[in-house]
Formats: C-alpha cells, sequence, structure tokens
C-alpha cells in the first residue's frame, strides 16, 4: 500500500520540481540581464569613451541597414495603401486611405517592422562577433590588456543602437508613406493634392514622436541582446550559433511587448 501510494506521488512531485526549475531558471536569467543592463548604462556614461568603436558601430547599425528598412517601408506602405482602399470601398470611406497610410504608419508599422529587420540584420551580427571573441578568448586578451569589455565592446554598440534606429525610423516613415502616396495617386486615381492635404491635416505631432521613442526603445532591446547572448556565448561554434539565435528571437518578442506597453502609455 505504502509503495503504491509513493507512486502516485512521484509524478505530481515531478512536476512541482519543473515548475520550480523553470521558475528558479527564470528568475536567474532575468537577473543577469537586468544586472548586465546595469552595468552597460553605466560604462556608457562615465569615462573612458572609444569614439572610434562608436563611429563604427553607427556606420554598420545604421548606415548599412538602411536599404533593408527602406525597402521593407515603401513595399509596407504600398500594401496598406491597397488593402485599405480595398476594405473601404465596402463602406464608401476611401477618402480615409490618407488618414490610415500614415497614422499606421508614424505609430506602429515603421517602429515594429525596422525594429524587426534590424533584430534580424543587427542582433544576430552583434551575437555572431561577441560571442567569436569570447570563443577565442579574445575577451579576455582585452581584460589582459587592461581594457573594460564594456566601455570597448558593449556601450558603443548599446549607444549607437538607441541613437540610429530612431534616425532610420524617421526616414521609414517618410519612405512608407510616400510608398502609400504611389499606390494611391497613380493606380488608385486618387487626386495628388488632396491625399497630400489629408495627410497633413490628420498628423500630429505626437504620432510621429511616439514612433521614435518607440524605435530608440527596440534600438536599445536589440542592441543590448545580441550584447548579452554575444557575451554570454557558449564554447564552439555551436555555442556562437545558439547566442545568434537566442539574441534574435529575444529581441523580437521583447520589440513586439514593449511595443504594447509603449501605446499603451502613449495613447491609453
Amino acid at each position: 500500500m505504502t509503495a503504491h501510494s509513493n507512486q502516485n506521488q512521484k509524478p505530481s512531485l515531478n512536476i512541482f520540481q519543473m515548475v520550480g526549475a523553470a521558475l528558479l531558471n527564470l528568475f536567474e536569467k532575468t537577473g543577469a540581464i537586468t544586472r548586465f543592463i546595469g552595468l552597460s548604462l553605466y560604462h556608457i556614461v562615465t569615462p573612458t569613451y572609444f569614439p572610434s568603436q562608436l563611429w563604427r558601430q553607427l556606420k554598420d547599425i545604421g548606415y548599412y541597414s538602411l536599404p533593408v528598412v527602406g525597402m521593407t517601408a515603401l513595399f509596407t506602405g504600398m500594401v496598406l495603401a491597397l488593402q485599405s482602399y480595398t476594405g473601404f470601398t465596402r463602406f464608401n470611406a476611401e477618402g480615409a486611405v490618407a488618414s490610415v497610410v500614415v497614422l499606421s504608419v508614424t505609430r506602429e508599422l515603421a517602429p515594429v517592422l525596422a525594429g524587426l529587420m534590424v533584430a534580424g540584420r543587427v542582433g544576430a551580427s552583434i551575437a555572431a562577433e561577441i560571442g567569436t571573441m569570447r570563443v577565442t578568448e579574445q575577451i579576455d586578451a582585452l581584460t589582459t590588456l587592461s581594457v573594460n569589455p564594456y566601455k570597448y565592446l558593449i556601450a558603443p554598440r548599446v549607444l549607437a543602437g538607441a541613437i540610429t534606429l530612431p534616425i532610420l525610423v524617421l526616414i521609414g516613415d517618410i519612405i512608407g508613406v510616400y510608398g502609400g502616396y504611389i499606390v494611391s495617386v497613380y493606380k488608385l486615381g486618387f487626386n495628388p493634392n488632396n491625399y497630400i492635404s489629408q495627410t497633413w491635416d490628420i498628423l500630429e505631432s505626437m504620432d510621429v514622436i511616439s514612433g521614435l521613442v518607440k524605435a530608440g526603445a527596440f534600438g536599445f532591446i536589440v542592441s543590448i541582446m545580441g550584447c548579452y547572448h554575444g557575451y554570454n556565448s557558449g564554447r564552439g561554434a555551436q555555442g556562437v550559433g545558439n547566442a545568434t539565435t537566442n539574441a534574435v528571437v529575444s529581441a523580437s518578442i521583447l520589440i513586439l511587448i514593449f511595443n504594447y506597453l509603449l501605446t499603451q502609455v502613449f495613447f491609453s
């Protein structure tokens, strides 16, 4: 009887052990990421600085990401105009296409899509680069040479990400709205002057500002996740590969979560 009751209790104990282990692992990861973010922010605002590294990251993260962000924004604006027109014709509300395009692009689509595209391109690159340096012991060599890895590797990338993504999103706003203008005027037959006037009438400064604030937060998320997973990469090629994958996935999920939270703050 006792042996039978022990067997019945084992599955429930295993479930509690699994849940407890998962919670402990979650708290451990959260604490490690929070500590990493705190150290990164501290080394961003305190000397010494490496301007050459910052300039390099501004080019790598910002300038070289411009084509993919621009193409994404252009076709997003074009598709949005086409789909909006198709839906609004059912309610005889075709005139609202310009309003939908400009508000959707500036508030949501430009920052979110730019953040996701940069996460795929830059987050993976940062994680792979720093992860390779960890595997080949270059980070240990920096410490041996009395160069703080946080100041030389982490701070320039995080700062560059937070600076460049709002600029990319601002350019993406313009390109996305222009994409909607192209489809509306040259395919759907809208009057160019009326379309532009409707766009300016509906657009407010807070629509653009909210998107730029989101972009700054997303740029910080992408760069800090890439740096964290690369800095804590496992050994070997598999460790670097896992770090790259985790950087992109975690950054993408956090972008979607913080997009909702920031939208709640701005437009609740």
